[in-house]
């Protein structure tokens, strides 16, 4: 059972389920094999009714699957795994036969007439989590594995199922608590004259847990790109040569491409690889003063994506101004990174290649002949710190990034406190809520809002 610490000391422990829940554990559409799926204390009476009897623990048996008249509705696989020795930490029945619509609707109506009712979409995983079988961050890498585009990301979610991400939250939380019982015990028992702020093992302690906690969101960044592929939104002046861009991005001609400035007026998106590496791609329209109502909508859309960008190429024209990036930078969003295109070298003769700037990075390429390309494709990966196939560590998502940069905010201002006004009381507060932060990803401390939140985005039958 999982332990929920509230701010008050008490800890809430989740109400184990006393219901039964059934789902279709295949993809809708037909197949060689279905599955029904089961969990809960109605297994046994349900496979009698079913089957005739309850199969043997962990064996694959052949049974007919019966209807109320004793009519075979189907026959296949049986296979029961009672609790705990199970998935969901319950008893867990599991029926494998055709996998046609129309057969596997008759088989989980007749399911659902013993008093079983329809599970809810990522129950399963849900009810593992709340007896203890998997840990939040495990649940998730479920959900994740059957959902990776590239092979790399079921890579990593594989890694998180297996528990890494897991592994590297509890050692720091660990760390944590041994530190925080150091601290709090110092706090305590002045009478015993601990200079606790001055012995150096305080400050060691906490910079080895500072620095573990950023490979921690380093990893975990990366984790995140794969797991949702990064948001690169391609914007510049009209005309600047956007749309060839994400054409050879592509590697095909998914945008018009003409001489006429505007032609792009709403977005284009295309989802690409580079090298394992998912790329969300969106073209955007040329941004500029316009009268037309349809360009000004488009161009309303091109900075409404760029702020929701992870990352900006900015395309400018290096024949018309090769000084356009440099009065551009300040029109964007500070917090969003933006890598400079300088297009169209073929006419000016620019050599192609990174170049550092004051602006930024600038990548001079031109799209018409795909020089510079290359360079373009080798920096992508470099700004998500992806380098091929053995990167990375575990999967991971925007919640993660968000419960770590709390606990680093927090580390930060403990060490702050601990330097500047030597306050230990103040020092264990930020220490506590650092943990605290931390144990939302593995589910030791959360919200039954958040647990909804999580589940729902399942699947049925997982």
């Amino acid at each position: 059972m999982v332990h929920h610490p509230s701010d008050n000391g008490d800890d809430k422990i989740a109400a184990p389920a006393t219901d039964t829940i059934a789902a279709i554990a295949t993809p809708p559409g037909r197949g060689g094999i279905g599955i029904v799926r089961i969990s809960g204390a109605l297994c046994g009476k349900l496979a009698e009714s079913l089957l005739g009897r309850v199969p043997e623990p962990r064996s694959a048996v052949f049974c007919r699957f019966r209807g109320l008249d004793d009519e075979v509705i189907d026959e296949g696989i049986a296979l029961y795994f009672p609790a705990p020795r199970s998935f969901t930490g319950e008893d867990v029945l599991e029926l494998q036969g055709h996998g046609g619509p129309v057969v596997m609707d008759l088989l989980l109506a007749r399911v659902l007439t013993t008093g079983v009712r329809l599970a809810r979409p990522g129950e399963f995983s849900e009810r593992a989590f709340l007896n203890g079988k998997l840990d939040l961050a495990r649940a998730e890498a479920i959900a994740d594995l059957i959902e990776s585009d590239t092979a790399e990301a079921a890579r990593l979610a594989s890694r998180s199922l297996q528990g890494e991400f897991s592994r590297r939250i509890h050692d720091l939380v660990d760390r944590l608590v041994r530190l925080r019982m150091y601290v709090e015990a110092a706090i305590d028992f002045p009478e015993e004259e601990i200079d606790f702020l001055s012995d150096g093992k305080v400050s060691t302690h906490l910079h080895t847990i500072h620095e573990k906690l950023r490979h921690l969101q380093e990893s975990a960044h990366v984790g995140r790109l794969l797991r949702d592929g990064m948001h690169l939104v391609i914007a510049g002046p009209p005309n600047a040569g956007k749309s060839s861009l994400l054409n050879v991005l592509a590697g095909r001609d998914s945008a018009i491409v003409t001489e006429v400035p505007g032609t792009t007026r709403d977005l284009l998106r295309e989802s690409i690889q580079i090298d394992g590496m998912p790329l969300h791609v969106v073209d955007t329209a040329g941004l500029r003063e316009s009268t037309d109502r349809i360009e000004r909508e488009g161009i309303k859309r091109a900075r409404d994506e760029i702020r929701r960008a992870d990352r900006i190429l900015w395309v400018f024209d290096d024949s018309v101004d090769p000084r356009h990036a440099a009065f551009e930078r300040d029109k964007l969003p500070a917090r969003i990174p933006v890598t400079f295109i300088r297009n169209k070298i073929d006419l000016t003769g620019t050599p192609a290649g990174r170049t550092e700037t004051d602006q930024g990075v600038e990548i001079a390429m031109t799209a018409k002949t795909g020089d510079g390309v290359q360079a373009l494709r080798r920096y992508l990966k470099e700004s998500m710190r992806f380098h091929g196939l053995g990167e990375g560590e575990f999967i991971a998502r925007r919640r993660h990034l968000d419960a770590l940069s709390r606990a680093y905010k927090h580390l930060c201002r403990g060490q702050q406190q601990l330097q500047e006004q030597t306050a230990g009381e103040l020092l264990a507060e930020d220490l506590r809520l650092a943990q605290s932060a931390l144990s939302e990803i593995t589910g030791e401390f959360t919200s039954e809002d958040l647990l909804e939140e999580i589940f729902s985005s399942f699947c049925i039958g997982k």
